[in-house]
């Protein structure tokens, strides 16, 4: 569990880091926030998951044979779409931001995906982009305290003025990774079958990295040092509705591996009795 959660969790971190960069988009984290879910956020449920109970039908499965794979092809399939799917929901939450997102309590001004995408051009707009002019109306947001950017509304989608949009990133990714966490309890069984408080320390664990994270986010010392700001309730929606999918998406993947594993072991069955 330890190592599926841990290697599902990187491989979303690298496919978040390589799409932003395959869409021209602006860095949605910064290298200061993938280190502290690294080495601070990921740590408790990484190691709550040592404490999870064995799988009910352990006992009915065959044992593992000495040539068997640690990581099969079919493993590396599921760590590979939980992974990009982690890449996606972070990503797409960022751009989410400034592309659709017209129900937020501060009103911040919407942008097209083309300006976002070529943002480090911003200069050249107005050849680039003549029947699509750039020029985001920062009246509503200054007035809900957010940036008056209206000198420099290139610097929107830079520095300070993403920081609403980079704590997107930064929120999918930690609460997609508790989600991730939940899914790690059991290889193949599902949450309705074996439920989170089977493994009351994970969710001790969950708590004290959401906790963490509502650290960093709300105190304001620590959201500066980290480039963040606090998140209000229609952001938290948002953040949720990209992260819950992970556990739908594993759910899907269990009951293929269960599948598998029944035919797996009917073919064995067979193959002894011949």
């Amino acid at each position: 569990a330890f190592i599926r959660y841990l290697i599902s969790s990187n491989i979303g971190e690298v496919a978040s880091i390589f799409l932003t960069a395959l869409l021209g988009l602006p860095e949605g984290l910064i290298p200061v926030q993938l280190l502290w879910v690294n080495l601070v956020t990921d740590g408790p449920p990484a190691t709550a998951l040592g404490f999870n109970p064995p799988d009910a039908d352990i006992m009915r499965k065959p044992p593992r044979r000495a040539d068997d794979q640690l990581i099969t092809r079919w493993v590396f399939f599921r760590y590979m779409v939980v992974g990009l799917y982690v890449g996606f929901a972070t990503v797409g939450s960022f751009a989410y931001w400034y592309v659709a997102y017209d129900w937020s309590e501060y009103g911040q001004p919407l942008i097209s995906f083309s300006h976002l995408a070529n943002w480090g051009k911003c200069a050249q707009f107005g050849e680039l982009f003549p029947d699509n002019p750039y020029a985001p109306d920062f009246s509503t947001w200054a007035s809900h305290g957010g940036l008056d950017l209206s000198a420099k509304p290139c610097e929107y989608m830079t520095g300070k003025g993403k920081n609403t949009a980079s704590t997107f990133s930064l929120s999918v990714l930690v609460t997609i990774e508790m989600f991730n966490a939940l899914n790690a309890i059991s290889e193949d069984g599902s949450l309705l079958q074996i439920p989170p408080w089977v493994n009351p320390w994970l969710l001790v664990a969950m708590l004290v990295s959401f906790g963490l994270h509502f650290v960093i986010m709300y105190v304001p010392m620590l959201a500066t040092v980290f480039s963040i700001v606090p998140l209000t309730l229609n952001d938290w929606i948002v953040v949720f509705a990209f992260s819950f999918p992970v556990i739908i998406i594993d759910e899907a993947l269990k009951f293929v591996g269960r599948i598998r594993e029944r035919a797996a072991f009917a073919e064995r069955m067979r193959s002894k009795q011949d």
